[in-house]
Parts: C-alpha cells; structure tokens; sequence
C-alpha cells in the first residue's frame, strides 16, 4: 500500500471519528455553560484561523489585506451580511494594489 492511500485512509478515519464520537459520549444537553460558549465559537475561530494568512500572504503586499481585514470588520460590525463584506474588501484590496503599482 503507497503512502497516498494511507494518508487518505488516515484523513477518513479522522474525519469520521469527529462525527461519530461525540454522540456516542454526550448523551444528554450540555449543561456547562462553559463548554456550551467553547463549542458555539470553534467554527469562528477555525475559520479565522484558515482565513488570516491568505488576508496578509494574498496581496503583493501586507497593507491591502490588513486594510481590507479593517474594513471588513467594520463593515460586518455595521451589520452588512457576508456578501456585502466580501465584495467591500476585494474592492479595497484592489484599489489599493492598482494605486500601489
């Protein structure tokens, strides 16, 4: 067996360990309010984690995706949805590399 088929057989395995094994040990509600607040904000912060490099390591500089980030936070904090916000900062990171080149 290749390398390849193992790392994708690992992945599976992995991937489905992650859904299967929490219903099996939480039977009931989660009452901690703790664990309950942890487990509300893991998708926000994987994808803020997955997301902050591409925004610093995407532009040919730092600045656009920094102030592309800024304005996106602005933006979302106003309360505009997650299209808007995207077009806004894609505008921003383009004006600011055409005005940079």
């Amino acid at each position: 067996m290749n390398s390849t088929a193992i790392y994708i057989i690992v992945t599976a395995l992995t991937a489905n360990l992650i859904r299967i094994l929490p219903p099996l040990f939480i039977r009931g509600q989660i009452k901690s309010r703790f664990l309950r607040s942890f487990l509300y904000y893991i998708p926000y912060v994987t994808l803020a984690i997955m997301t902050f490099p591409a925004i610093t390591q995407a532009t040919e500089s730092p600045l656009p995706g920094l102030l592309a980030l800024v304005t996106g936070i602005i933006a979302a904090w106003r309360g505009l949805g997650l299209f808007p916000v995207s077009v806004i900062c894609c505008i921003v990171v383009f004006l600011c590399e055409w005005f940079v080149s």
